[in-house]
């Protein structure tokens, strides 16, 4: 069953006409799976309603933060007591204060945390700090995590092993990107020859625990033990990029899972973004007292901005985690988020379709391939035709997932079994044509 797209023709071509592209973050024009952009009107719960008033399931839910679902009463209400106080004040808030506290309450790794505005300012801000804790410049990530758009960041792997990388956006000099090597991830061969050839000239490792702009492949635990073992044999300081995964994977994070498997585990810098803000324009980025303190106005690192702390998303974020704290909540969205991915195995299965998923907490990915990928290379190996029509044939039917390939999904907790199996008995329909 398909339906017209009039409208969001329309206001496309509106867009195409003042914004580049017709969107304001590439992902959204739909250019790796073809056909028109869904505008949205207006969201509740699991759904989201287009310009055609067309209803679709919501598996993307503003790229993780809603992990309550859209217009969640307690959110609502939070948001429109702190908007009649005021929107913005650039000055500092009890709230900004609480919400700090509360972060670190979870987040046992940070004695100090600051807030920011965007998951790109977080990361930007973390490696800039590095460097200034360590006195050192290069710095080490991994081809398939993305950590914003910062210059130094917008990086693929070198032609050779252990080689530094070359800029993947025009605009960015060979200089800006001259101090970040870009190794294989899963790859603990190639990161102890990293680490045996510039070790001592490292600032910091960043990774994303479980990447989910590779679509959703987790770090092994022998890899993410190694990473560890050498930040702190070498003194570079290991930085866990949980905008995506933080409060999303676990009420403790990537870093808590990995800890009930690693004893003593931590990194030594956490960025985070999302769920934190609860939709709102928020992030951080913290870490143990000694390294924060390094931070203007107490320390020479500089980092600032206007909207930081911003009253109306630090309400949102307080009443997001107040929600997510209570007692059973990560049971029931973990039981979802599996009950999902098992069931659209066991239909791609059925039809006898190469399949593999994987899931942690309220994120999940999966593949056209028989076997989960490790890295890279091994996601590239997808059929991006075959996903293409898997894409519009979901929505088609009303379900809405990250149109491309290489991007996780999210379950909220307004998901209901029925959403999963509605979404399942789409998706085996699907499946048939494939």
């Amino acid at each position: 069953m398909t339906h017209s797209t009039d409208h969001n023709q329309a206001l496309f071509d509106r867009a195409k006409r003042v914004i580049p592209g017709g969107v304001n973050s590439p992902v959204r024009a739909f250019k790796a799976v073809g056909g028109t952009p869904r505008f949205v009107k207006r969201a509740q719960g699991a759904y989201f309603w287009d310009a055609n008033d067309q209803r679709y399931i919501d598996y993307i839910g503003s790229w993780g933060p809603m992990i309550l679902g859209h217009g969640h009463p307690a959110v609502l209400k939070a948001v429109q007591e702190a908007a009649l106080e005021g929107f913005s004040f650039g000055a500092p808030t009890e709230r900004e204060v609480h919400l700090a506290e509360e972060i670190l309450k979870l987040m046992p790794s940070m004695d100090m945390v600051r807030l920011v505005s965007s998951g790109t300012e977080a990361a930007m801000s973390a490696i800039r700090l590095a460097r200034g804790a360590t006195g050192r410049s290069k710095l080490i990530k991994f081809e398939g995590c993305y950590h914003g758009h910062a210059d130094a960041l917008l990086v693929k792997a070198g032609s050779g092993l252990a080689t530094f990388g070359n800029a993947t956006s025009a605009g960015v000099p060979p200089e800006v990107v001259q101090h970040t090597l870009v190794l294989e991830y899963n790859n603990v061969a190639q990161l102890e020859e990293a680490f045996h050839l510039y070790g001592k000239e490292l600032a910091c490792l960043m990774i994303e625990p479980i990447a989910g702009n590779m679509n959703f492949v987790r770090a092994s635990v022998p890899f993410v033990k190694r990473c560890r073992e050498l930040c702190t044999e070498y003194g570079a300081l290991l930085v866990f990029d949980e905008v995506m995964n933080g409060f999303r994977v676990a009420l403790g994070s990537a870093q808590s899972v990995y800890a009930r498997q690693i004893p003593g585990f931590e990194p030594d810098m956490t960025v985070m973004g999302k769920v934190i803000g609860g939709g709102m324009p928020l992030a951080a980025f913290g870490a143990r007292r000694a390294v924060m303190e390094l931070l203007a106005p107490l320390g020479a690192v500089y980092q600032a901005g206007t909207l930081s702390g911003n009253p109306i998303a630090t309400a949102c974020g307080l009443a997001t985690l107040h929600e997510i704290s209570k007692p059973g909540f990560f049971e029931d969205l973990t039981r979802k988020t599996r009950s999902l991915v098992t069931g659209l195995a066991a239909a791609a299965a059925a039809q006898g379709v190469p399949f593999s998923a994987d899931s942690e907490g309220g994120m999940f990915g999966f593949f056209l391939l028989p076997e989960l990928p490790q890295n890279y290379p091994q996601v590239m190996k997808t059929d991006s035709a075959r996903f293409n029509k898997l894409f519009h044939g979901l929505l088609d039917r009303g379900v809405y997932i990250a149109p491309a390939l290489y991007e996780a999904g999210f379950v909220s907790a307004a998901h209901t079994d029925a959403d999963i199996a509605a979404t399942v008995a789409a998706a085996s329909e699907v499946f048939k044509s494939l």
